[in-house]
């Protein structure tokens, strides 16, 4: 049973293009050239997601899309991504006399608002998974865009193992990634699942091997971090809005991003590129 003491967040945010980390911080943010890293930090709790933690994740999501970065790699220190909902924090009254059901009903809007700013980051947002992601932590990594995990990676959704249902989106993003009959299996059986067979299911994108997952993962990034940011940040949404679009929907979205893509100095630069036979280089504009 995953049971965590809830810590005391603070939290920080480090300005576009420079690059910092501070260690007392439970979530932290900084900006290295045009990839923006946001950190769980509470490795001694398997960066379990509290009340103020998941406050602290919706902070910093708001803080890095408006700055200058071109796209957000999503971790956790330490040797887990994360464990899940802090079962400790939710079941503790803030002032003694709170019930624990309003108490569990207030870290889970936490929660769901962090989901949903995750999921609606403009910018591509890559999850590096470089242990289990469990419970909430697992629908925190189907939240992003992309699911980049290590060999030694775990993804699982044993909510059943604390006698919960399933919150943090995982009953919208888990269909949609393995189909219904999978889901509840998932969800019936509780199955920690390891890297390849995650793999094959399509809920890890990519799979390194575990001594060179930094340098590959950052490879990955980097070039997504090159890309023309506004169309990349369009297509993004399109497919998202196609999951509940019929095809002439989806064609006239197409065409609205389409024309405001087209007068972007980065379309320009990619026609240019492409006449002249040699790699486009994007700005992002």
């Amino acid at each position: 049973m995953l049971v965590w003491q809830a810590v005391t967040d603070t939290t920080v945010i480090s300005p576009p293009g420079e690059r910092t980390r501070m260690d007392d911080t439970t979530v932290t943010a900084s900006t290295d050239g045009a990839v923006a890293t946001v950190t769980l930090n509470r490795p001694d709790a398997r960066n379990a997601l509290s009340k103020a933690t998941a406050e602290a994740l919706t902070d910093r999501f708001e803080s890095v899309a408006d700055g200058d970065a071109r796209c957000v790699v999503l971790e956790g220190a330490g040797p887990a991504f994360c464990a899940g909902g802090d079962i400790n924090a939710m079941l503790e009254g803030v002032d003694g006399d709170q019930p624990p059901a309003e108490r569990v009903e207030q870290v889970v809007s936490s929660l769901h608002e962090a989901i949903r700013t995750v999921h609606s980051c403009p910018l591509p947002v890559v999850a590096e998974i470089d242990g289990p992601a469990f419970g909430a932590g697992a629908g925190l990594a189907l939240a992003c865009d992309l699911q980049v995990a290590s060999t030694d990676a775990q993804i699982g959704f044993g909510f059943r193992r604390v006698g919960l249902a399933s919150d943090s989106g995982v009953s919208y993003f888990l269909p949609r990634i393995v189909g219904p009959n999978k889901a509840k299996e998932l969800l019936f059986t509780g199955e920690l699942l390891d890297a390849e067979a995650a793999h094959e299911l399509g809920l890890f994108t990519q799979v390194f091997d575990a001594e060179s997952f930094d340098s590959a993962a950052s490879a990955l990034v980097e070039d997504i971090a090159s890309g023309p940011t506004v169309a990349l940040g369009h297509a993004k949404r399109l497919v998202d809005r196609s999951l509940d679009s019929s095809l002439e929907q989806a064609l006239e979205n197409e065409a609205t991003a389409q024309g405001l893509v087209f007068t972007t100095d980065d379309h320009e630069e990619g026609a240019t590129a492409f006449v002249e036979n040699r790699e486009p280089e994007f700005r992002g504009q």
